[in-house]
């Protein structure tokens, strides 16, 4: 995916710890940084950057996150199915939620998300809760998710022939009075 020097991403930075690595003369120390950056109109990526100093581990990391992005395809400003994610012994679940109800997440599910431009979801954090892997299996549940034209596709069928859920049939019937593109419904 190709960056131009225009695009405005937000960072928000999850993670800062001093490591160290055992030397012939001793301990050698650095700084480790996990960073998110997202765009708010569904790309999303996150990177760790390791160096000497906090501002540069954090710069290395912003620069690697950059070149790592996630598309998210969203209906409106929540996702359009409920999906799971894991990394290591780290699961996450993602479900879609109603207009109004906020995103209710952890810190670092919450920064992905919301870096994301998600506005209304439901998480849960199963597992280990070290930042680094709950970051990680989000981004995996981002990445298993499809838009209602994907599914319609591997169906055989078209859009509308598609169950869908109570809420969202009310948020399409509520867009579509107001002549919603298709690009916002993730083709």
């Amino acid at each position: 995916m190709e960056l131009h020097e225009h695009e405005k991403f937000e960072e928000r930075m999850i993670e800062v710890s001093r490591v160290s690595r055992v030397m012939e003369g001793g301990k050698r120390m650095s700084f480790r940084a996990l960073v998110v950056v997202g765009d708010s109109h569904g790309r999303v990526g996150a990177a760790i950057g390791k160096a000497l100093g906090v501002p540069e581990a954090i710069r290395k990391a912003s620069e690697k996150a950059k070149r790592n992005l996630v598309t998210v395809p969203m209906l409106g400003d929540t996702i359009p199915h409920e999906v799971w994610g894991e990394t290591k012994s780290t699961r996450v679940l993602l479900k879609p939620a109603a207009p109004g109800t906020g995103v209710i997440a952890s810190g670092p599910v919450r920064a992905v998300l919301e870096l994301a431009g998600i506005r209304n979801i439901l998480t849960k954090v199963y597992g280990s809760r070290n930042p680094i892997n709950v970051v990680q299996a989000t981004l995996d549940a981002l990445r298993r998710l499809r838009s209602p034209h994907e599914i319609a596709k591997m169906r055989g069928k078209s859009v509308h022939d598609l169950p869908i859920p109570i809420k969202l049939r009310r948020w399409l019937e509520e867009h579509a009075e107001q002549k919603t593109s298709p690009s916002d419904l993730g083709s």
